[in-house]
């Protein structure tokens, strides 16, 4: 009986939660429509005009925060290394004794992007042999690869 009353989930069934779709404000439709006149910008000025926008931190022309502070320390994003990282407990999928590239790791979905360097973690176990060439390799994942017989080479 329950299962008859309970509305079935289909695409042409699909609503909005109640009470997460409100109605537009209809601005400039005279006084009694609630916001008419000013259309809730208040009196005149730069804020009050169409086409207002300012950028985040602007102050109205007084010296921003952000300026005003001191700038101390040093960040090294500008010339950080980004890596994809592969785990050893993902290369489970390949076979013993198969040699491995970036290209192989690419086509088995391991990693999304070709032209991003690829780093090898030793997360996990590894029960076969494999020749590995990586763009760099944490000292765990070496020596956990030697242990099961296999070798890691970098690439440039």
């Amino acid at each position: 009986m329950a299962e008859e009353t309970k509305k079935a989930l289909e695409l042409h069934t699909l609503q909005p939660a109640p009470g997460s779709r409100t109605r537009e404000r209809r601005l400039g439709r005279g006084t009694s429509a609630g916001q008419g006149r000013t259309c809730g910008k208040g009196h005149k000025g730069q804020k009050a005009r169409s086409g207002f926008s300012y950028k985040p931190g602007f102050e109205g022309g007084q010296m921003p925060l952000h300026r005003r502070l001191p700038k101390r320390g040093f960040t090294n994003a500008p010339f950080r290394k980004e890596f994809q990282i592969v785990n050893l407990k993902q290369l489970s999928v390949f076979k013993a004794g198969q040699e491995i590239k970036p290209e192989d790791l690419r086509a088995q979905g391991l990693v999304s992007k070709g032209h991003v360097p690829v780093k090898l973690l030793g997360d996990g176990e590894i029960k076969v042999a494999l020749k590995l060439s990586v763009h760099a390799a944490s000292a765990s994942a070496k020596e956990k690869i030697k242990a099961a017989g296999g070798e890691v080479s970098l690439l440039c």
